[in-house]
């Protein structure tokens, strides 16, 4: 069994893949404050529910974008699990080279979306993650990572209009029917969406241009299925992508050793 931990800035993702599949996928709000004995009274209860005994967990692996939670997480899988967790970082085995200036700086949800994407649909293709930032990431045919592009994310860009314009309400995203707005909020909603829906065509055009070759557009993250009404770009639309570019990750890299000292294991049975 082998728990997997996404820490994005705005929600951390703890899942459960038993070899087969994913037995259980819960989400909670990212407080890098939240200590490891708080995630594991809570983890705990939501597998029993699930029907996973929590000491039949023996492997664990964190992705991460929030340095400031890792602490926390980290001793979560050990005090709780009696394992070490594999950290995602440009310098473990990730089974293709990371074609940047500075690959260390490469976020860990980047490479972990461009090694899940190359193994389901193979390259040249881009994932677009629609997450706190929305996020543009190259892989070649051969699967090597490329590089791509950050745009700040919707709910950013919302805010930031809301804050800023002193007469301009805080929208909710949707979908609007129609581009023309007959009212501030519909105005606001499509000049939101729409624009969006033209910064996703226009950089995933100037990349293919760049590249000289067709690529496949794999969308991901929480409002990947809401973009992907409005256009006809992508080839997949898949949710889920960053964690199995962890589970891959963890079956590519040998288990870290417990240290010693952290061996405390909590019999939930």
């Amino acid at each position: 069994m082998l728990l997997v931990i996404d820490a994005g800035n705005t929600n951390i993702v703890f899942a459960v893949h038993d070899g087969a599949g994913f037995r259980g996928i819960w989400r909670t709000q990212t407080q890098p404050q939240r200590t490891s004995d708080e995630y594991g009274v809570w983890l705990q209860a939501l597998l029993q529910r699930a029907g996973i005994p929590p000491n039949s967990i023996n492997r664990a692996v964190i992705g991460t974008v929030v340095p400031a939670a890792l602490y926390h997480l980290r001793r979560l899988c050990r005090d709780w699990f009696a394992t070490e967790p594999l950290v995602a970082r440009a310098s473990v085995n990730w089974g293709f080279p990371i074609k940047t200036d500075t690959p260390e700086e490469v976020g860990a949800d980047r490479l972990l979306n461009a090694l899940a994407a190359h193994d389901k649909y193979r390259g040249p293709l881009v994932v677009v993650d629609f997450g706190t930032a929305t996020t543009f990431d190259v892989v070649d045919q051969d699967g090597a990572y490329l590089g791509g592009a950050i745009s700040p994310g919707i709910n950013l860009s919302i805010e930031a209009l809301h804050q800023a314009a002193a007469r301009l309400p805080r929208i909710g995203i949707g979908r609007p029917k129609r581009v023309i707005g007959k009212g501030t909020v519909s105005a606001m909603q499509s000049g939101t969406y729409y624009g969006y829906i033209g910064l996703i065509e226009g950089l995933l055009a100037r990349i293919e241009g760049e590249l000289a070759t067709p690529l496949k557009a794999i969308a991901t993250g929480g409002l990947a299925p809401l973009f992907s009404e409005g256009t006809t770009k992508f080839t997949a639309i898949d949710p889920d992508l960053t964690l199995d570019g962890l589970r891959l990750l963890a079956a590519r890299n040998p288990a870290p050793t417990l240290p010693r000292g952290h061996a405390r294991f909590i019999d939930h049975d």
